[in-house]
């Protein structure tokens, strides 16, 4: 028997529905709540989990897919983000008082509000993708967390065995 993924519910013939956007195995009784996905029939009951009762040709060739993909997981959206510095207030007033301009010159320079530089410069916003790549070209300055040599001379932590705690990432605001 196999349980329905909405309510629990034993069944012995989920139906696969789609609801917003996730495909589940429901009972009859929740396959209401969704929309039902057609799958073309290969004969046997096959589930996204691995099961002991699986043969052991298909055993062996899932056991090697689902290793391998333990080693190396997926790339996502996130991995070609870089990170913004948490001093980033600081670079951009650094970088503008260097220059000798004001809020509003960097402001007609950018094409931006004064308003929003002041902003930036406090700490209370973060920089828009399009409004982070106008400061560092400007300004001749990286706002990303790599940006600044001296971020990873400062946490020099970890454990003898190699392994990191949280202990060893948090930084206390004493």
């Amino acid at each position: 028997m196999v349980q329905c993924e909405m309510c629990g519910a034993d069944t012995g013939s989920p139906k696969t529905i789609k609801v917003e956007g996730a495909e589940l195995d429901v009972c009859d009784d929740c396959a209401d709540f969704g929309t039902e996905v057609k799958t073309p029939d290969s004969g046997s009951t096959s589930t996204k989990y691995s099961t002991s009762s699986s043969s052991g040709s298909s055993t062996s060739s899932g056991t090697s897919s689902s290793s391998s993909s333990s080693r190396s997981r997926r790339s996502d959206m996130f991995d070609d983000m870089d990170e913004l510095a948490q001093d980033y207030d600081d670079r951009i007033r650094d970088a503008r008082e260097e220059t000798g301009m004001s809020q509003e010159d960097l402001a007609k320079k950018l094409n931006e509000k004064a308003s929003l530089i002041r902003k930036l410069e406090r700490g209370d916003i973060l920089p828009s993708d399009e409004v982070q790549t106008k400061l560092e070209r400007e300004l001749d300055i990286a706002l990303t967390a790599g940006g600044s040599p001296d971020d990873d001379e400062e946490w020099s932590g970890g454990s003898s065995t190699g392994e990191y705690t949280l202990g060893d990432v948090v930084k206390r605001k004493d």
